[in-house]
C-alpha cells in the first residue's frame, strides 16, 4: 500500500472513531443536547432543501473574502516593507508583537461603537483578526532571507530591486503562505464572531437562532458547514503553496 493510501486509510479510521464517540456522547448526554449523526444528517437534508442555508453561506463568504482582501492588502506590503528595510523592522517589531499578542475580539465593542452593526463593521472585524498573522509571517520570511546569497548578488552588481524580487521574495514565499493560511483560519472564525456580535445574519446568525432555541441538529449542521469551508480554504492555499514552490525552485 502506498503512503497516500495509508494516510487516507488512517483518516477513515479516525473518522469512524469520531463518529463512534459522537454516538456515545449523544447516548450519555442526551439527544436534546447532542444529536445523533443520523439526526444531524436528516437536519442537513432539510436545511439544504431550503434557500436559507445558501443565503447564509454567501453572506458569510462575502464578509470573509472582503475582510481577507483588506488584511492581505495591508499585511503583505507592511510585512515586506518591515522585512526589506531593517531599520523599519527594528522600529516596528515590538508593536507588531504587541498587536499579535492582543486578542482582537477585545476590539469588537469599539468597532461596533465606531462603525455600527453593518457590513463595514463585520469586514473590519475579519480584517483585524487576519492581518497580523499575514504581516508577522511576511516580515519574518523576508527578514530571515539568505543573507550570504544577498551579499553575493550585491557584490555581483544586482540592484536592491533585483535582490528583493529574485532572492528575498521567493525565499519568503513559504512564510507568506503560512501567514495566509493562519490568517484565513482566524478570518473565518472572526466572520462568525462578527455575525454573532452584530446583525444576526449569515452562518453566525443561524448559529444564534438554532442555539437560542436548542435546535441542536441544525446547529451541528452549521458547525460542519463552517468546518468544511475551513478545510476547503486551507487546501486551496496549500495548492497555491505547491504552485509557488515550483516557481521558487525554478
Amino acid at each position: 500500500m502506498s503512503e497516500r493510501l495509508r494516510v487516507w486509510a488512517y483518516r477513515l479510521f479516525v473518522l469512524i472513531c469520531l463518529l463512534a464517540l459522537w454516538m456515545l456522547a449523544a447516548a450519555l448526554v442526551g439527544r436534546n443536547l447532542v444529536p445523533t449523526p443520523v439526526a444531524t444528517w436528516d437536519a442537513a437534508v432539510t436545511l439544504f432543501s431550503r434557500p436559507d442555508i445558501y443565503e447564509a453561506i454567501w453572506e458569510t463568504l462575502g464578509i470573509y473574502l472582503a475582510g481577507m482582501a483588506i488584511a492581505a492588502a495591508l499585511g503583505l506590503p507592511l510585512g515586506l516593507l518591515a522585512g526589506g528595510i531593517p531599520m523599519v523592522g527594528r522600529v516596528f517589531d515590538p508593536f507588531f508583537n504587541a498587536l499579535m499578542a492582543t486578542p482582537r475580539v477585545a476590539f469588537v465593542p469599539l468597532i461596533i461603537v465606531l462603525l455600527g452593526l453593518g457590513f463595514q463593521a463585520k469586514i473590519t472585524i475579519v480584517a483585524l483578526g487576519a492581518v497580523m498573522p499575514i504581516l508577522i509571517n511576511t516580515y519574518a520570511g523576508v527578514r530571515n532571507g539568505d543573507r550570504e546569497l544577498v551579499e553575493m548578488a550585491e557584490a555581483n552588481g544586482a540592484s536592491r530591486l533585483q535582490v528583493f524580487g529574485k532572492i528575498l521574495l521567493p525565499g519568503a514565499s513559504p512564510f507568506i503562505l503560512v501567514g495566509l493560511r493562519l490568517g484565513a483560519t482566524i478570518g473565518l472564525i472572526n466572520s462568525v464572531v462578527a455575525e454573532l456580535y452584530t446583525a444576526v445574519q449569515g452562518l453566525g446568525g443561524l448559529l444564534t437562532t438554532y442555539g437560542s432555541t436548542f435546535r441542536m441538529a441544525p446547529y451541528f449542521v452549521v458547525v460542519m458547514v463552517l468546518a468544511i469551508l475551513g478545510v476547503a480554504i486551507t487546501e486551496a492555499l496549500r495548492l497555491l503553496e505547491r504552485r509557488l514552490e515550483r516557481w521558487r525552485n525554478a
